[in-house]
Formats: structure tokens, sequence, C-alpha cells
């Protein structure tokens, strides 16, 4: 029997335990607060690849099939940020779904709207053969998949910032979760790299 794919929340988040500022804004883009120095492109270009957009990945020269992930999971808010950008798709090298009740239609044919239950598509998802699900965020879909999520990669970046979206969203329910640490990269420009594996009980 196929192992079932994992659902990964590869996501950056400050110190104080915030993935946005309270604006939910682009922390890396222009005007961002987020430190993005060269070590922590080049990181994310050769272990993951596919988690950088299509401008950076063309920038770079990044090409090929995805290694880790070939599926990406994102709310509405996160998706706007690329829309206002003028960026219909940041990811066509991947399965693209964004989750949404209030959008009626995307712009681009290439990416999937998805009204329904997550928990039921992600379900889903795992059940089709493939490489792993990434989770770009933001919160509130992190915290309605919640229960779903297998692995955590958090970009600890040396910063805080007071106030923002948390991890989880907002309004997320209190509930204690165990995970097993698997790796830790620590770069020269200060980001730490996090790597956790859902504790199972056996």
């Amino acid at each position: 029997m196929a192992e079932e794919r994992r659902l990964t929340y590869f996501v950056a988040a400050t110190v104080d335990g915030f993935i946005a500022g309270p604006d939910g804004s682009d922390p890396s883009g222009p005007g961002g607060f987020w430190p993005v120095t060269d070590d922590y492109i080049a990181f994310l270009a050769s272990a993951y690849p596919e988690t950088l957009p299509v401008a950076a990945r063309e920038a770079l020269g990044i090409s090929g099939e995805p290694e880790q992930f070939d599926t990406v999971l994102e709310g509405r808010r996160s998706y706007e940020i690329g829309l206002a950008a003028g960026v219909a798709d940041a990811y066509p090298h991947l399965r693209h779904l964004v989750f949404s009740t209030s959008l009626e239609q995307l712009p681009s044919a290439e990416v999937e709207l998805v009204r329904t239950d997550p928990v039921q598509r992600v379900r889903a998802l795992k059940a089709e053969a493939g490489r792993g699900i990434w989770l770009v965020g933001g919160g509130t879909l992190a915290s309605a998949l919640r229960a779903e999520i297998d692995e955590l990669i958090v970009k600890l970046s040396p910063i805080t910032i007071g106030a923002g979206i948390p991890l989880w969203g907002g309004g997320a329910a209190f509930g204690v979760e165990a995970w097993t640490r698997s790796d830790v990269t620590a770069l020269p420009g200060g980001t730490t790299v996090l790597r956790y594996a859902r504790t199972r009980e056996e």
C-alpha cells in the first residue's frame, strides 16, 4: 500500500510567533519588515526550490520537476497578496488550490478554487498519488487544517513584531499538540529553519 501524502505547513514566522503584520500584507515584499538575506534565498533555492514563486525561480534560473511538494494550498487573503502584485498564479510549476467561500471565480484557469470543506478536500488530496502537499498560508486556513497537518517547517526569523497574524490565525482554539523535531538548520544570516513531524500516538 502506498504511503499517504503528507501535508506540510511550510511558513516563515517571527520569534514571537507571527507570520504577518496586523494588516496581513506580505512581510517579505516591497516595504516589508522581513529580513530576506542572500543565504536565506540560497537555502530555499537548494532545499525547497518549488516554494519559490515563479518570478524568483525565473530570476534564479530554477526549472525542473518539483522535489518535495507538487501541490500548494493557500487561503484567500494569502492568494490576494499575489493578485495585488499582478500575479494570478505564483506557483505555475505546482498544482495550485485556493480555499475561499467568498470568491466566485479566479482569474487563472490553472488555479483551482475550493469553496467546500477544506478538511475533506485535503483528505482527498492525501489519498491521491503524488509528492507532498505544501500549505503556504495563511493562518486562518492553517487553523482549519490544523488536525490534518503532518509536518511543520518554520523559518524562524530573529525578529519580534509584537502584534500581527499568528501561526494559527487569530481565532484558533486552544489545544495541545505534540511535535517531534526532525531537523534544525541555522543560516548565517540569522534565520533558523525548524522541521517538526507530528507526534503520533502508537
